[in-house]
């Protein structure tokens, strides 16, 4: 049975199927290593749900290339992990949806090479990796993406800033570094202040509130000292 269907398959199909099922299987190692680490339940849950469904295409994929061999690509697993970590779920899965946009673009080619029989479960397969992401992406609302937008601003500001401060500054201290760096520091005080007073909108406590004021006091004198020292440039 397993000859006989091979030598029916077109042999560009049982190639691509063996590719896409490594593919298949990687996602779904990584958004199963994901919803893993995942403390927001919602979240949890939606990551799971596409990892089961990933599993599911590497199933139907596997039937055309049945001795295939595939692995997690854990170091590309691990990088993933720690890219949420440190930019969020959100941009995670942007991310990830490039590698899925190009999964979807080799699908179609090979839609042509498709037995009838499996028709069905093909389309059914494409529609679901065109809508998990998008509607994953849909359900997450995090309050980081939201921060990192107003810190777009500042900094979009800062860039006014800069040169007006760099400008005003020269009549002051006759020096363009120290103008410079008058203007960057201003800058990066505009983009922190933005993010903490969004931060602050969502009503959080006072002590909390505070808290973040003095770290970002904290985090702009020790980056004024750090590039005062490497240009060595020190007032008073």
């Amino acid at each position: 049975m397993y000859h006989s269907l091979q030598e029916t398959l077109n042999p560009e199909l049982v190639k691509l199927a063996a590719e896409s099922a490594q593919d298949e299987y990687a996602d779904r190692s990584v958004y199963l290593a994901l919803a893993r680490r995942e403390k927001n339940q919602t979240f949890k849950k939606a990551l799971e749900n596409i990892g089961n469904g990933e599993q599911t295409h590497y199933e139907f994929w596997k039937t055309y290339a049945p001795d295939v061999k595939v692995s997690a690509k854990r170091l590309r697993m691990y990088v993933i992990v720690i890219l949420r970590l440190i930019l969020g779920l959100t941009f995670t899965l942007k991310f990830l949806e490039r590698h899925e946009g190009k999964l979807h673009q080799r699908y179609k080619k090979l839609a042509e090479y498709i037995p009838k029989a499996d028709m069905a479960r093909f389309q059914a397969m494409m529609e679901s990796e065109e809508s998990q992401e998008d509607l994953l992406i849909g359900e997450i609302k995090e309050n980081r993406v939201k921060y990192m937008s107003f810190i777009v601003l500042g900094l979009a500001d800062a860039v006014v800033e800069i040169s007006g401060i760099h400008a005003g500054s020269l009549g002051i201290y006759g020096e363009t570094r120290l103008a410079g760096l008058a203007g960057i520091i201003a800058g990066l005080a505009a983009s922190i202040a933005m993010a903490s007073a969004a931060y602050a909108q969502a009503k959080q406590g006072f002590a909390e509130i505070a808290g973040i004021i003095l770290a970002a006091s904290l985090a702009l004198f020790i980056i004024g000292t750090i590039v005062g020292q490497f240009l060595g440039i020190r007032i008073g």
